[in-house]
């Protein structure tokens, strides 16, 4: 099944274009998860590293109206670029009372912290354990405006030191790559809520660490905090119900509905045949552990071992964040996803457990003559691997030691 789900903090407001000329025919109709910006409303991130952004010729700088913020920022990529640069690089970290809101939610996986004191905690818990921490950012697709509130969904890679202790274990003074994607909500100069994923089991790895070990070790200490969810096999396809289809409302092109299909006919029905159609023959998907997937019969290999543990999950989609790049053929697009299911068979995660999973994830995309050209796909393996060892009731009789308390587990931010 492919399902949509509609960000619960955010009024759902279509964009609307002053030029017709750079309107795309579902900018007229009300779709409650797909979201249309231009990208040469603003400056785009695209590749060029943060310095090189800041520091943009004045004449260039594209002026948004940001009713609401201060006035260091011209537009919505202005205000992500520059506070992550003040925060991570410059160590500025009460920038983060400024821009981040009190009650801010952070959605990690099934973890949820809450409260700026705990990003503050988070910030400071991942500078301890790497303290030369460089972000490079690769790009910010975003949409909305200064009245319903902007979103940002926010590409990075850092590169680091373990000189410090860390939730994983003492330091091992290896140095790691990781890569890292957000999803922000911001109105009137601050973050309200944030979906973050991070590829953590890249990071294990590159410690020296066993990810298997240290999930057991994650999952003990979280059984309260973020306990296993709740759904079976009656809510997947293994009713009998096959996914439904999506069928577009013209043969035309169309971005929104482009997105759709994709996640269709791949991911929820997975119709592998269809990679070929979507995808350009030497396309590159970027996958987790800083795996560049190359061409249609690697990409469709990659779609078949992640499924393969999960095949008979439901797909949602949370919200599609589409930038046009000059024509209605080509898009910069955000797509935050989930997969629900049972992990029953043998693939990414290993040997079937039997548990109820749930992937969250976040993809990017180059889509140039209506194909994808590029794709950065990633989620958090360790967060999925913690689910898998989440001791049930029978384990825990055995164990016989108490169950720890809820409290902060924010890891690495």
């Amino acid at each position: 099944m492919l399902e949509t789900k509609t960000d619960s903090a955010e009024v759902i407001v279509k964009e609307k274009k002053a030029d017709s000329k750079k309107m795309t025919k579902l900018d007229q109709k009300s779709t409650n998860f797909i979201f249309y910006a231009d990208a040469d409303d603003v400056n785009m991130l695209d590749t060029k590293d943060d310095y090189d952004y800041i520091n943009i010729e004045e004449t260039s700088q594209k002026k948004q109206r940001m009713n609401g913020f201060s006035p260091e920022y011209n537009n919505i990529v202005d205000y992500i670029v520059k506070i992550t640069r003040q925060i991570w690089k410059e160590k500025d970290i009460g920038l983060i009372y400024d821009t981040y809101s009190t009650s801010i939610t952070v959605h990690k996986g099934l973890i949820n912290s809450h409260g700026v004191n705990e990003v503050i905690s988070g910030t400071l818990q991942t500078l301890h354990a790497f303290p030369d921490r460089k972000g490079l950012g690769w790009s910010v697709i975003w949409s909305g405006d200064d009245e319903s509130g902007f979103f940002t969904s926010h590409r990075g890679r850092s590169v680091a030191t373990n000189l410090g202790d860390s939730l994983y274990g003492p330091a091992t003074g290896k140095k790691v790559m990781f890569r890292t994607s957000a999803d922000c909500m911001i109105l009137n100069n601050k973050i309200y809520e944030e979906w973050l994923v991070m590829d953590t089991y890249h990071l294990v790895q590159q410690l020296g660490l066993d990810p298997v070990e240290v999930a057991k070790k994650m999952a003990k200490s979280t059984q309260k905090l973020a306990p296993s969810i709740q759904f079976g096999f009656k809510e997947t396809a293994e009713t009998g119900l096959p996914p439904k289809i999506f069928i577009p409302s013209s043969d035309e092109f169309e971005i929104g509905e482009f997105m759709q299909l994709v996640f269709n006919r791949i991911w929820a029905r997975r119709s592998f045949n269809f990679v070929r159609e979507f995808y350009e023959e030497n396309a590159v998907v970027h996958y987790v552990c800083n795996k560049d997937v190359i061409g249609i019969n690697e990409i469709q290999g990659m779609f078949i071992s992640l499924f393969a543990s999960v095949p008979n999950a439901k797909v949602i989609l949370e919200r599609v964040t589409c930038n046009r790049r000059g024509s209605d053929s080509d898009w910069d697009v955000a797509v935050r996803w989930r997969l629900q299911g049972i992990h029953e068979g043998s693939g990414y995660f290993g040997a079937p457990s039997g548990k109820a999973i749930d992937i969250a994830g976040i993809s990017h995309y180059k889509i140039r003559n209506e194909k994808i050209s590029e794709e950065w796909l990633l989620f958090d393996g360790m967060e999925v691997l913690r689910q898998i060892h989440l001791p049930d009731e029978h384990e825990l009789e055995q164990d016989g030691k108490a169950v720890s308390e809820d409290g902060n587990f924010t890891g690495v931010s």
